[in-house]
């Protein structure tokens, strides 16, 4: 079935108005610390499962292996199946863009057409990703980043498989809330100077947790308290030592990027189109 993305963005649509008092309640109680909602089914499930089944292998993606993280990535959409391409960018249609600002009242709210840091992601066996607050503003230090969307499409993900969302509202230290990674889900958080978020390392030999993720960016950040800041990672509550670690990283970073304010290099983690050659 040839899906088109008028389609996508209409069932998008439909789903997020269905279900507005139910993602208002749970963001509104929420966004004292780390203001996030989920929308279930989001769309119809034969075309999550095309996204599945269609989703690229990880060794056409770029393997990020630190000690702050483990996964799979890629922004170059063209170099995907199509299907892939219109339902990132059916996230950025702005009526998508405007219910979601609705929902999270903020009032001026910018998708982002590179996909910088945002595209496809891809979990396997032992992968992870460490506690971290995300760097604060878009490319050119011109805008906030300030809502995170990830929508998965592995089918029948299950909770032992981990690889979940983990939101840490009072800081790594504590205990995190876990928010799954169920097949067709959109989670949709907010990314300031406190939301500090990871995923837990992925328990699955055979099958990967696959997700399609893109974020928003305003001219104001959503917290007064916030200031610029590199993405920051932090050890989990029993990872002492690498603590230290990831603490004198995000320090060093921050140095270099006072002194360079769009870093040393370009990130290459955005997508090169034809018309920006």
């Amino acid at each position: 079935m040839n899906y088109t993305s008028e389609e996508i963005i209409n069932h998008i649509c439909d789903k997020i108005v269905a279900q507005k008092a139910e993602v208002l309640a749970t963001y509104n109680g929420s966004k004292s610390s780390i203001g996030y909602f989920y929308i279930d089914d989001l769309l119809q499930e034969d075309i999550a499962k095309a996204c599945y089944k269609v989703f690229p292998n990880k060794s056409d993606m770029r393997c990020l292996n630190t000690i702050r993280e483990y996964k799979y990535v890629s922004a170059q959409m063209n170099n995907h199946n199509p299907l892939l391409e219109k339902v990132i960018y059916a996230f950025q249609d702005e009526r998508v863009v405007k219910l979601i600002g609705g929902i999270c009242e903020i009032k001026t709210l910018y998708a982002d057409n590179s996909l910088y840091a945002g595209g496809l992601s891809l979990m396997a066996d032992q992968n992870f990703l460490n506690p971290h607050l995300d760097n604060s503003h878009d490319a050119e230090r011109e805008r906030w980043r300030v809502l995170n969307l990830l929508y998965y499409v592995t089918p029948n993900w299950e909770l032992k498989n981990g690889g979940h969302l983990e939101l840490w509202p009072n800081g790594p230290k504590n205990k995190p809330v876990v928010v799954e990674s169920k097949f067709n889900r959109l989670v949709v958080m907010a990314t300031h100077d406190a939301s500090w978020h990871s995923v837990n390392k992925v328990n699955s030999l055979d099958v990967a947790r696959c997700c399609i993720s893109n974020y928003y960016f305003s001219p104001n950040a959503l917290k007064e308290s916030d200031k610029f800041h590199v993405t920051k990672y932090k050890g989990r509550p029993d990872e002492t030592i690498k603590n230290i670690i990831l603490d004198t990283d995000a320090k060093l970073r921050t140095l270099v990027r006072k002194v360079f304010k769009k870093g040393v290099r370009k990130n290459p983690h955005i997508y090169k189109k034809d018309s920006d050659s």
